[in-house]
């Protein structure tokens, strides 16, 4: 069975979050990704999971001769992905306009915190960041209290990893139709302010700035909360549509909640009190139990280990072992479920550098070269 996106070579040189995610995608659709690192980089393979299905190379591009050795790689790639500041490939030599010249039919994808240019270009960042600038940070945490930190990468992963996919397979189509590579920019703040849409929606819609927690789907009502168990865990409820938060009532034995759902005066106050003092009454697995079938959109908040266990996440193959030279590695499935050309774990993540003689060998470089080039820290 052919895998869609056999066939294409990606170069990727990035070393953070955003990048190895959005290649292991492509590497699980079939692309043949070689992860390119400095041979004395700390991070070595980096998050180990997000290297299944990639070859590793070591190279050091501030040297000439490990500069010469991408360069002949890039000029047979299909794609290049790196996650540097602005303006350090061209300082490297290997930017998108000296690759693009020799292999016109070159896609380059940049991440960056600000993208290639604006007033922010040169700026550092982290996830924070990004997401305190595009107004996501200031919607995390209750209506009382300070913006609280995402526990996930919300910047990196979809307003980077997952935006540079989406550009990348959209350069792919265009170039099938052209014959022409092309440069794709990737700024974390820019995917992070599309991240925000609901509260830009409501911004838009009513000229009112919203408000931290106490918007409809950021706490405000008791229709869609988190509530605390008797033994201290904690339920999520999604009752947003009517239908749901009716029988989310009928169920409580409070009917006369029904009609007053989006009700700001004491009427919420009285609903909030009764659903905690309500829930507090049964433990996690109880709760589990009895309201897990019910058409109310609830669910446990998971720890860790209890995603790794769940049985839906399991049936979906999206925690999965591969068996490797060094033994058992757990990876994370992926997402994305084609019915005719399903994506594949094929490889576990390899040992850091592990492909680099046999990536060289492909050059012409015979084992005496590459024992020099070792020797001159190059690779």
């Amino acid at each position: 069975m052919t895998a869609p996106l056999q066939g294409l070579t990606v170069l990727d040189l990035s070393r953070q979050l955003p990048g190895p995610l959005c290649s292991m995608l492509l590497a699980d659709l079939g692309a043949d990704v070689l992860s390119i690192a400095n041979p004395s980089d700390p991070l070595g393979i980096g998050i180990s999971f997000l290297a299944r299905n990639k070859r590793s190379l070591t190279l050091n591009l501030k040297h000439a001769a490990g500069r010469e050795i991408f360069l002949r790689l890039a000029a047979a790639a299909d794609i290049v992905l790196e996650g540097y500041r602005p303006g350090v490939p061209a300082r490297l030599g290997i930017d998108y306009e000296t690759l693009g010249a020799a292999n016109p039919r070159l896609i380059y994808c940049s991440i960056s915190g600000y993208g290639q240019d604006g007033p922010y270009r040169d700026r550092v960042g982290h996830d924070i960041n990004y997401l305190a600038y595009a107004g996501v940070l200031n919607f995390i945490g209750a209506a009382d209290g300070p913006p609280v930190i995402s526990g996930v990468q919300i910047a990196d992963v979809a307003g980077g990893g997952l935006m540079a996919a989406v550009g990348i397979l959209a350069a792919v189509i265009a170039r099938a139709q052209t014959g022409r590579g092309q440069f794709v920019d990737i700024a974390m703040l820019d995917g992070a302010l599309t991240c925000n849409a609901y509260h830009v929606l409501l911004y838009l819609l009513s000229g009112q700035l919203p408000q931290r927690g106490q918007e409809q789907l950021t706490g405000r009502y008791p229709c869609y909360a988190v509530y605390e168990t008797r033994d201290s865990r904690h339920v999520s409820v999604g009752a947003f549509e009517p239908h749901f938060w009716a029988t989310l009532c009928r169920h409580f034995g409070r009917e006369d909640f029904i009609a007053v759902q989006w009700d700001d005066g004491a009427t919420r106050a009285a609903m909030f009190e009764f659903f905690r003092n309500a829930f507090r009454q049964k433990t996690l697995a109880e709760w589990r139990a009895e309201l897990g079938n019910l058409d109310i959109c609830f669910a446990p908040v998971n720890t860790l280990d209890e995603t790794f266990a769940d049985p839906q996440l399991r049936h979906r193959n999206m925690i999965v072992e591969m068996q490797g030279s060094t033994g058992s590695t757990t990876v994370i499935g992926t997402p994305i479920k084609l019915s005719d050309t399903p994506a594949t774990l094929r490889t576990p993540p390899p040992a850091f550098g592990a492909h680099t003689e046999a990536v060289l060998a492909t050059l012409g470089f015979d084992a005496p070269a590459i024992a020099e080039l070792r020797k001159q820290a190059v690779v």
